[in-house]
């Protein structure tokens, strides 16, 4: 499904964190400003589909709702991706520290480096 922006939207959900540009106009002046927080929920009610971001900024806690096609919106770029088990994480709120951090999620291959077997040598280089 394209956005307001011309532009797929890229698969996320809550626990991943991403980087939303947002158009800003300020007087006759506009410019692009990024966001970037953990999604901890998302809505799907067709065009008013809409996501919440949250972010620390400065020790204070903020929160960005964004409806996700609105035209205002430039770019929606997923920076990683969390391994969470609700739909909503506004437990995330009453969190600080490290204990609001979320675990990343991904493939096994992209955790472990494969290391060849130094035991199973060819009897040809054993000699």
């Amino acid at each position: 499904m394209a956005a307001g922006r011309g532009g797929p939207v890229p698969p996320f959900q809550p626990g991943d964190t991403v980087r939303v540009s947002v158009r800003v106009v300020e007087g006759e002046r506009e410019r692009v400003q990024a966001f970037e927080g953990v999604c901890i929920a998302r809505k799907n009610a067709g065009i008013n589909s809409n996501f919440t971001l949250r972010k620390i900024s400065y020790g204070e806690g903020v929160e960005r709702v964004f409806p996700l096609y609105s035209p205002r919106i430039s770019a929606i770029e997923v920076v990683r991706r969390g391994a969470v088990r609700r739909a909503k994480l506004y437990y995330l709120r009453a969190r600080r520290g490290k204990a609001a951090r979320i675990a990343e999620r991904g493939r096994e291959d992209n955790r472990r480096e494969r290391v060849p077997v130094t035991g199973s040598a060819s009897p040809e280089t054993e000699a």
